[in-house]
Order: C-alpha cells, then sequence, then structure tokens
C-alpha cells in the first residue's frame, strides 16, 4: 500500500487546483475520523487513504470521474480493494460499484457532506465549522440554494444505507471535522 505521503503526490499528480487537494484532505482527515469513532483504527491509514484519493481523476477527468481513476491507480500499484472502495463513492452517479464495506458508506455519505460543512464554515463570522451548531448546519442543508452543488439527496441516501438518522450523520461528520477544521 501508498503510505501518506506517496498517496499525496499522486493526489497532487492530477489534481492541481487548491480546493480539490484541500478537498481530498478533508475528507481523509473525516475518514480517519470516522475509522477511529467506529472501531476500524487499525485500518485508520486505508481508510485515510481512500479519502484523500477519492476524486484523483476529478478534475482532470471530470467527464470519466470514477471511471478513469481504476487506470490511474493501477498504474500506481494501488491495491485493488482500494480501488473498489474509491470507485464506489460515486455509485449511482457516475459508477455502478456499491458500496459494501462499513467504509465504503461512510465514505459516499460524508464526500458531498464535508463540502456542505465546509460551506457552511466559510459564511460563519469565525470561518470554522469549530464553533458551528448541529442546528446551524441542519438550517443550511435545508437551504437548497445554499450551497447548491452539494447534492443533498447523496447525504441522505449515505445515511440510509449506513442504517443511520440523517441527524446523526451531519452530528457525527460535523464532530469529526472539527477535530481538525480551522
Amino acid at each position: 500500500m501508498l503510505n501518506r505521503e506517496e498517496a499525496f503526490e499522486l493526489l497532487k499528480k492530477y489534481n492541481k487546483d487548491p480546493f480539490h487537494i484541500e478537498h481530498g484532505e478533508t475528507v481523509e482527515k473525516t475518514m480517519r475520523y470516522f475509522a477511529e469513532k467506529l472501531g476500524y483504527a487499525d485500518s485508520i491509514e486505508f481508510w485515510g487513504m481512500v479519502g484523500l484519493l477519492h476524486d484523483i481523476d476529478f478534475e482532470m477527468y471530470p467527464e470519466q470521474h470514477c471511471v478513469k481513476a481504476p487506470e490511474l491507480l493501477k498504474e500506481a500499484d494501488v491495491p485493488d480493494d482500494m480501488i473498489h472502495a474509491i470507485v464506489s463513492h460515486g455509485y449511482g452517479i457516475c459508477s455502478d460499484v456499491e458500496p459494501e464495506h462499513e467504509m465504503e458508506k461512510v465514505l459516499f455519505a460524508v464526500d458531498e457532506l464535508t463540502g456542505l460543512i465546509g460551506a457552511a464554515a466559510r459564511v460563519r463570522p469565525s470561518k470554522s465549522c469549530k464553533d458551528m451548531p448541529l442546528k446551524s448546519l441542519k438550517k443550511k442543508f435545508k437551504t437548497a440554494s445554499f450551497a447548491a452543488g452539494c447534492d443533498r439527496d447523496v447525504i441522505k441516501k449515505g445515511a440510509e444505507n449506513l442504517g443511520w438518522e440523517l441527524d446523526k450523520l451531519l452530528g457525527d461528520t460535523l464532530e469529526g471535522m472539527k477535530t481538525f477544521s480551522d
């Protein structure tokens, strides 16, 4: 398996926009949080690498998102189970690879949600999610015009796939991001 430094260099090879790189790091750290929280601490590196690399093909190949990724990842000797996990985050949107493992379901659920939380943080006076109450996030979630590019149906489907109430997914993801976000 790649180490974190190699994975980060691979991400930067195909992503130049600072926003996309930051998104990869945000999802990485959120996935690490959930690995710990859900009892997968022994797989925390795997969870983190999947989060970091999940959008590897998005910037350069937006029309082939989740289709081009396996090719790029295989060239870097990324293991098949990691490729499966990465591609599964686009299930029903740009991929027919269904999330099976709990980790894959978490990735599917938090990818869009981390973007929504990030957008909500940027409009706060503090510019941070650290002081964001769940109530504020829920209000932003219900306002379809806010961060309109964040697909609420995908977030809801992610909670459903995990067997969680939407409030649990929102609250746990927000708490996870509070552990590392400025």
